[in-house]
C-alpha cells in the first residue's frame, strides 16, 4: 500500500510515501511535525496529481541538501517548498501542507533503505485508512492544481496535467 522508490541520483537514499484518507488527527500531525516529533513531510493529497510530483520534490530537495543550497530548514520542509510553483516559503505550506481540517494526508520519510521501521512508526501514529499511493488522483482537486500551476487548456492538449505540474517544478528556480 505504500510506495517506495529508490533514488537514482542518490542510491544510498530512499522514498516512502504512504497515503491515508479519513484522517481525524491532522492537527496532531501537523504539530508534531512542526515540533520534529515526526521525520516526514506531510503533504495535502489534494494538491498532488501524481506520487512522481512526489519524487521529483524529494530527489530535487536531496540534491539541494547535498549541496548545501536548501533554502528552508529541513529536507521535510524544502520538499513541500520543492511542490511549489512560486518561491515563497510560507505560500507553499500553506498550498501544500497539511492544515488542522484535513482528511487526507500523504506521508513522505527520505530515509537510508534499511530504515523501513521509520516509515512504520510515522504511518502509526496517523488515525486514518491507509490507501494505495497510487489512488492520489482520487484525492485530487485538478481545478486548484490547474489555477496554481497557471496551466491551459492549450497546454494540455499536447501534455498532461502532471508533465505541466512537473515542469513548473523543475524550472521554478530558473524563471
Amino acid at each position: 500500500m505504500h510506495h517506495t522508490h529508490e533514488l537514482e541520483l542518490f542510491p544510498d537514499r530512499t522514498v516512502t510515501q504512504v497515503l491515508f484518507k479519513e484522517v481525524k488527527n491532522a492537527a496532531e500531525l501537523r504539530q508534531s511535525a512542526v515540533d520534529g516529533q515526526i521525520n516526514a513531510a506531510l503533504i495535502k493529497p489534494t494538491m498532488l496529481v501524481d506520487p512522481l510530483q512526489v519524487l521529483v520534490a524529494a530527489n530535487k530537495a536531496v540534491h539541494l541538501q547535498n549541496t548545501g543550497k536548501m533554502k528552508t530548514r529541513s529536507l521535510n520542509s524544502e520538499m513541500i517548498f520543492n511542490l511549489s510553483p512560486t518561491n515563497n516559503i510560507s505560500d507553499a505550506f500553506r498550498r501544500f501542507g497539511i492544515s488542522d481540517g484535513d482528511d487526507s494526508v500523504m506521508v513522505v520519510v527520505v530515509h537510508d533503505k534499511n530504515e523501513s521501521q521509520l516509515v512504520e512508526d510515522i504511518a502509526a501514529k496517523v488515525d486514518g485508512r491507509q490507501i494505495p499511493v497510487e489512488d492520489v488522483s482520487s484525492l485530487s482537486d485538478s481545478a486548484k492544481i490547474r489555477k496554481l500551476y497557471k496551466v491551459t487548456s492549450q497546454e494540455e492538449t499536447c501534455g498532461t496535467l502532471l508533465d505541466a505540474v512537473i515542469c513548473r517544478m523543475a524550472t521554478k528556480d530558473v524563471m
